[in-house]
């Protein structure tokens, strides 16, 4: 039996096992649900005290961290403002500059308009002149071959040869008294040769030191001639009566071949051909005169003195003439007088034995002859010179 004492009143109860184990289960079922509600009602109190203080904190710390972020979005902004302010600074200054160059442009492309509207003026005012200049001169090139050819139909072959010459002839006459003071500009007559040229010019310095000569040959022929001639046709002429005259240059004055490309170009070297010789038009007559006169003016100084060497060269030339002269005279006296001796020495010989002494005589005089004609011989132009370094001097510079 199990005893059970009553909290309230103290009584003990004696109750068997089984109402023991009832009264026991349905106490421990009663103080576990108790326990369990008290348990549950504290789970609820803490949990909304944890709810509240959580609430609290968080709210708190979403407040610092609000505040914080507040303070950096604000500090963002500000800084968004400061560079926002320089770039529209940056921008307007950008802007401002950009528009002073824009300005500056503009200026420079209106004074460059203005100076190629100018220049566009200018040019075309020049290219309106020279347009006038060469129609000018293409007028006069038409009046004067309407000229030349009129004048061809008027003349004979011969004739329009003639008047070439007379037109060169006229045009170093219009520059005689003013550019070509010392020249010397006058026909070829001498025909001794058996042909001629046309002209031969030729200039000196102011002491009289010819420094250039020219031989010119016109050659022109009328439109009508059957027989057409090419300006090479007369080269070989040219060139002998150049050598023969003694002349330095050769010039063909050539209307021939007036199609021809070549010629028309105004000054043609023909010295792969003939040495020193040019074909030129009428209108390159005084230029060509002028152009080889100048080139040659250079050359004068060596002239000059090749002029000096020249004249040293011809005395010492005609001492040595002189000496060689006496040389072969003495030796012609010598042999004719070597012949009348021995002629003499044997009349002597055959008829005269008491001339003994004389034919020895006679004998010595030859052997003196002979060494005489031997010295005579020996004489040279060193031996002459040997106490003379002046004539030494000079004869080296002949050899040489």
């Amino acid at each position: 039996m199990n005893t059970i004492k009553c909290p309230k009143c103290g009584e003990v109860f004696s109750v068997d096992e089984t109402s023991y184990d009832s009264i026991l289960k349905q106490v421990r079922d009663q103080e576990f649900l108790r326990e369990i509600e008290e348990r549950e009602k504290s789970y609820a109190r803490d949990k909304e005290t944890s709810i509240k203080l959580a609430k609290a904190e968080t709210t708190e710390a979403m407040s610092a961290e609000l505040s914080k972020k507040d303070a950096e979005i604000a500090e963002l902004k500000a800084k968004l403002k400061i560079e926002e302010d320089s770039k529209k600074a940056a921008v307007t200054e950008a802007v401002l500059k950009k528009e002073a160059e824009i300005s500056e442009q503009r200026e420079q492309i209106a004074l460059l308009n203005g100076r190629i509207e100018t220049n566009e003026k200018a040019s075309q005012l020049k290219a309106q002149t020279l347009k006038e200049s060469y129609e000018e001169k293409l007028k006069g090139k038409d009046e004067q071959i309407a000229y030349y050819k009129d004048l061809k139909a008027r003349q004979s072959t011969k004739m329009v040869g003639e008047t070439l010459e007379q037109h060169c002839e006229t045009e170093f006459n219009k520059l005689r008294a003013t550019g070509f003071q010392n020249a010397y500009f006058e026909k070829d007559n001498d025909a001794r040769s058996g042909s001629k040229g046309d002209f031969i010019f030729k200039d000196f310095s102011d002491d009289g030191t010819e420094y250039i000569s020219i031989m010119f040959e016109m050659k022109n022929e009328m439109d009508e001639t059957a027989t057409k001639h090419k300006n090479e046709d007369f080269f070989k002429e040219l060139d002998k009566d150049r050598n023969e005259k003694k002349c330095e240059y050769a010039v063909l004055v050539s209307l021939l071949e007036a199609d021809s490309e070549l010629y028309n170009t105004g000054i043609v070297d023909v010295s792969h051909k003939y040495p020193k010789m040019y074909v030129i038009r009428p209108q390159f007559f005084i230029p060509m005169i002028t152009l080889l006169r100048n080139a040659s003016l250079n050359s004068l100084q060596y002239k000059r003195e090749l002029a000096v060497i020249r004249n040293q060269n011809i005395d010492i030339s005609h001492f040595e003439e002189d000496m060689n002269d006496f040389k072969e005279k003495f030796a012609r006296n010598y042999r004719l007088a070597s012949e009348k001796f021995k002629k003499a020495i044997d009349e002597i010989d055959k008829t005269i034995d008491h001339l003994q002494k004389t034919k020895e005589a006679l004998l010595s005089s030859e052997n003196n002859l002979r060494l005489a004609n031997n010295k005579a011989e020996e004489l040279s132009i060193k031996k002459l010179t040997r106490n003379n370094p002046t004539m030494a001097e000079k004869f080296a510079e002949l050899k040489n």
